[in-house]
């Protein structure tokens, strides 16, 4: 038997405010309502999600056609930037997320590494993965964490893979107990453009 992650990249959520606290754009409220329907049928064992409140309106869903509660593990936030609670401009981001995937160690002051990130996700992944071994699990996060979670195990997902990412995304991926076996994206563009 295997274990099934549907590693789910949070929907559109605001430009601005609170890392913690934004929420979603009403299209991310439409496409949560679409990843639910997308997943309905996956006989879903457990959903997770980073505590960020955008990651857990867009697995939400999943969660309420499934009976479950939306499992909030801290490891699973989004990579830390900067010291700052507020999300960088796209200006900065672009350029840091360059830099750090050339160098892995690098970050801003009072921020995170890739490293550092990569190793607090990845041990909570693997804490998933051994608790529920043979399930089949959602898991709701942000693109450069789970860039970073999906590189651990394979090295071709990197900064080029984060860029092809849209919100919300969703890779299929199996596991023969911590091992990966394959990936597969299952989020369909065309259902961002059903009315």
């Amino acid at each position: 038997m295997s274990t099934t992650v549907y590693m789910v990249r949070h929907g559109d959520s605001p430009k601005e405010g609170n890392e913690r606290t934004r929420g979603l754009t009403e299209k991310g409220y439409e496409d949560a309502q679409r990843l639910a329907e997308l997943l309905r049928d996956k006989e879903i064992d457990v959903v997770v999600s980073s505590p960020y409140l955008r990651s857990i309106l867009t697995v939400e869903q999943v969660a309420l056609h499934t009976g479950k509660e939306v499992m909030v593990i801290e490891d699973l936030r989004e990579r830390v930037f900067s010291s700052s609670d507020n999300r960088l401009d796209d200006n900065e981001l672009g350029p840091l997320l360059e830099k750090s995937f050339e160098d892995f160690t690098f970050s801003l002051e009072g921020g995170e590494s890739n490293a550092a990130c990569q190793k607090r996700a990845v041990l909570a992944l693997k804490e998933l993965l051994r608790t529920y071994q043979d399930k089949n699990m959602v898991i709701g996060t942000h693109g450069a964490v789970m860039t970073l979670m999906m590189n651990f195990f394979n090295p071709s997902f990197d900064l080029d893979f984060l860029y092809s990412t849209t919100k919300p995304d969703i890779y299929r991926m199996e596991f023969n107990n911590e091992d990966l076996v394959s990936v597969e994206r299952v989020w369909d563009k065309a259902l961002t453009n059903i009315t």
